[in-house]
This record gives C-alpha cells, structure tokens and sequence, in this order.
C-alpha cells in the first residue's frame, strides 16, 4: 500500500465524517488493486489512476451520507441495501467496508462482473452479500427483493424516470432510494417528478456537494417510498429506458 493512498484516503474520508481502521484502509486498497488488475482484461471503469479512484470512486460513493442528518442510519445492524446496476461495485462495495454490519445486495446485468464481484467480497472477507446476476425490472419483480430494502442507491447512468422505475420497487415503505447525479439535474428532476410520484416515491431532498479538493460538482437525490409501487411496475425489460414515463 502506498502513503499517498494512505494520505488521500485519511483526509479526503475525514472531510466528508468518516475515520478508517487499519483493516479497512487495507480493504480498499486491495479492492483498488483487483480493480486495476481486472482492468487489464474487461471494462470496468475509464479511471485508474490512484488518486482518482480515491476521489471520484470511493470517497465520492461514500458521500451518501451527507444525505441523512445522523450516522446512526447506517449503524443499524439490519439495514437492508441493494446497489442497482453497480458495475464494478459502486457505490456498494465502499459503503460495505465502512459499514461492514448491513446486509448487502449487489445487482448487474453482466454476469462477468457479478464473477468479479464475488472475487472481490470472497477476498475482503465478507458477510451478508448477495450477488445477483440480472435485470432490475426482473429482479424488482422477484418476492426476494421487491419491497424489500430499506435502502437503494444507485450511481448508473440513466434519466431520472427511469431510474425511479427501476429502483423505487426494491423499497419498503418507509425507505429511501438515492440517486447518485453529476451536473445540472434541475430539468431532469422535473421530468422524472411524475415517475418517481407513480413508482410511490416523494422527492425529500437534493444535496448537492462538490468532491474533496476538485471543482467536480455532485448531487445526491434522496426519495423516500411513501406508498406502494403499482404491481404494473416496472414494466418489461426495456421499456423504462426507452418509453421513460414522463
């Protein structure tokens, strides 16, 4: 492990509230090591360089927890949270290794992923994770997982409509589904406002940020489920991205 990563970490981490243990700084830099090596072989993600999964991977999916006034909602040992369409395991893999207790669903349609995935959490020694190879709009239709998460959180790159479509149906009521976004959202938040009101969901806040020592603006939307999802919801595979409900 190298001191600048040791460095980068500790300060970035620290501005957003959180401090590491030794294991966990040596979790994340062995995560960021597989990543790399993987890297090789498949696509996985366009940024390598150290300091930039340091800021624009972990730190900035860690950055959920600007979203709740109190740490306390990740303390609780029964928190139930699916990542959809994590990739190479973000925002998932980071909010496991610091809250190690929550019990953890990670979602994507490719299989050679999911495969890595499941290196990855074999390696960091985990427990309470599921892997699972699959659709959202299939996933969110299996008893397993609908209406089942007390968090969902998402940073794949898709429009608001769709998004909530996809994800508000994995959360109980009283949960929360954050979408994590880059830019100006404002248009975007408005055309998905109908969606996310159908999918049961309530718009309760967008945190906007920018990341530890960079000019990279962030934003955080937190929807809270206030209502069951429509059973219709969501509909077959394909047609949130390409007929939005708008």
């Amino acid at each position: 492990m190298t001191d600048s990563f040791c460095r980068q970490m500790d300060e970035e981490m620290k501005q957003i509230g959180i401090s590491l243990s030794q294991e966990q700084m040596n979790q994340f830099y062995m995560y960021y090591e597989m990543l790399i090596e993987k890297n090789k072989v498949m696509n996985l993600t366009a940024i390598t360089e150290e300091s930039q999964v340091v800021t624009k991977h972990f730190v900035d999916s860690l950055s959920i927890v600007k979203a709740f006034a109190s740490p306390d909602f990740f303390k609780n040992d029964k928190l139930a949270v699916i990542d959809v369409g994590t990739g190479a395991g973000f925002p998932g893999i980071p909010l496991k290794i610091v809250f190690p207790h929550i019990k953890l669903t990670l979602l994507d349609s490719l299989n050679k992923r999911i495969r890595f995935l499941e290196d990855v959490c074999t390696a960091l020694k985990f427990t309470d994770v599921l892997c699972v190879h699959g659709r959202a709009e299939d996933a969110s239709r299996d008893k397993t997982h609908r209406e089942n998460y007390d968090l969902c959180v998402s940073r794949a790159v898709a429009n608001m409509a769709s998004l909530a479509e996809y994800c508000l149906p994995f959360v109980k009521e009283g949960g929360y589904f954050i979408s994590y976004k880059s830019g100006e959202i404002q248009q975007e938040l408005d055309l998905g406002k109908k969606a996310v009101t159908i999918l049961g969901g309530s718009v309760e806040d967008v945190i906007g940020f920018s990341l530890p020592n960079s000019d990279l603006s962030r934003s955080l939307v937190k929807i809270k489920k206030i209502g069951l999802s429509p059973k219709k919801y969501p509909r077959k595979a394909g047609l949130p991205a390409r007929e939005p409900i708008v």
